[in-house]
């Protein structure tokens, strides 16, 4: 889970992790009262990085220019990379412009492969961590943390040493280092990440702060699930999340409804191999009912981009006929306008088929997953 730059530097303050002055306003037209002195800095509320070059990030000198600019922003769409379709500036954050005389880039995330945390650091703040990475590899220093050991003040102190800290702000920044590892593994954190990170007259200062939450550990944490902004989400993964639907965007035209991560991926291996491209993973589980697998159709259906829908069940705990009947239910409570096709083998696949032939709906039966990708494929590109 995903929240606004103005909901982590909150939980950064409750965590000692120095941040800039800050308010956020979400109307426009009214009154505009800031309790610092300018120049400011208003940056659109959205879930995405690169605001800054969409112009989502803006400076402003006077507060007349400040009012300006607010106006503008609420209400307008930014596009980003991240974004291409565009996100709606529902909310701004101003904050006080910060002498930027140095900016560093440090994050923390998780490093499975190496079952630690790795901290990563770099002199390169302020541009886009991805830019550097293929363009100056080298200037990105990663410490992995493991998890047995923990974030030590030896750690710490090496990372400031790459990043050039001052003598004198090396204590802070060590101290500032142990409580974001605190708040990763408090709050169950995926990332947190400060770009820039500025080192100025005042001391360190996070400019900027991204924090995403792992979505499997958000039970412990009610009190996060109140910062969530579903305006900011898509749809269909909200959908998916309410049903229990293990559920991931791609950028493919061919809808899959499977069960079992492992099908699911070798589905969309096979689409890959026969020129197709999966539009999704979507993984039913293996104890659907009727109304998950309409809720998983339904989703497939929202997906302007989907040209076919492959259908891929292999019935062991869940029953082919239970998947049926949820194809069918759905198909009929939502227009169906791309050609379907399904696969069923394992418990009840023959009930399951006699369902479908039944339905009287214009769906393509195939005999096994190899059938299937290839009749889907050729649906997809309009040759079936």
């Amino acid at each position: 889970m995903k929240i606004h730059e103005y909901q982590a530097k909150e939980l950064f303050r409750k965590y000692g992790i120095p941040t800039d002055n800050g308010i956020l306003v979400s109307e426009k037209g009214g009154d505009l009262e800031i309790p610092f002195d300018p120049p400011y800095v208003i940056k659109a509320q959205v879930h995405s990085g690169g605001r800054g070059k969409a112009g989502g990030v803006k400076l402003a000198k006077s507060i007349n220019e400040a009012k300006e600019i607010v106006n503008n922003m609420i209400g307008s769409t930014l596009y980003t990379k991240q974004v291409p379709d565009g996100k709606k500036v529902n909310q701004v954050l101003i904050t006080d412009a910060s002498a930027l005389t140095k900016q560093m880039y440090l994050a923390l995330t998780v490093d499975a492969a190496r079952e630690g945390i790795a901290v990563i650091a770099s002199l390169e703040g302020g541009t886009e961590i991805e830019e550097v990475a293929s363009s100056n590899p080298e200037k990105i220093y990663t410490e992995v943390i493991p998890y047995e050991i923990g974030l030590k003040t030896y750690h710490a102190t090496y990372i400031a040493k790459k990043l050039e800290i001052k003598k004198e702000n090396i204590n802070t920044f060590v101290t500032m280092l142990k409580n974001m590892y605190k708040m990763f593994f408090e709050l169950d954190c995926s990332l947190i990440e400060i770009n820039p990170l500025v080192e100025n007259d005042n001391g360190l200062i996070a400019i900027d702060a991204k924090v995403n939450f792992d979505d499997n550990a958000l039970y412990r944490h009610p009190e996060l699930l109140e910062l969530r902004d579903t305006k900011e989400e898509d749809p269909k993964e909200l959908l998916a999340m309410e049903h229990d639907l293990n559920f991931v965007t791609l950028n493919g035209n061919i809808g899959c409804l499977v069960n079992g991560a492992g099908l699911a991926m070798a589905t969309m291996d096979i689409i890959k191999s026969y020129g197709g491209s999966p539009a999704n993973f979507l993984d039913i589980g293996g104890s659907a009912t009727v109304e998950r697998v309409t809720a998983a159709f339904k989703i497939l259906l929202m997906d302007e981009n989907v040209e076919a829908i492959m259908v891929n069940i292999f019935g062991g705990i869940i029953k082919c006929d239970v998947v049926a009947e949820g194809i069918v239910e759905a198909a009929k409570a939502v227009e169906l306008n791309v050609p379907l096709v399904v696969r069923l083998n394992g418990t009840n696949y023959e009930l399951g088929k006699e369902i479908i032939s039944k339905s009287g709906l214009n769906i393509i039966y195939a005999s096994d997953m190899h059938d299937a990708v290839i009749k889907t494929v050729k649906a997809s590109r309009g040759e079936l």
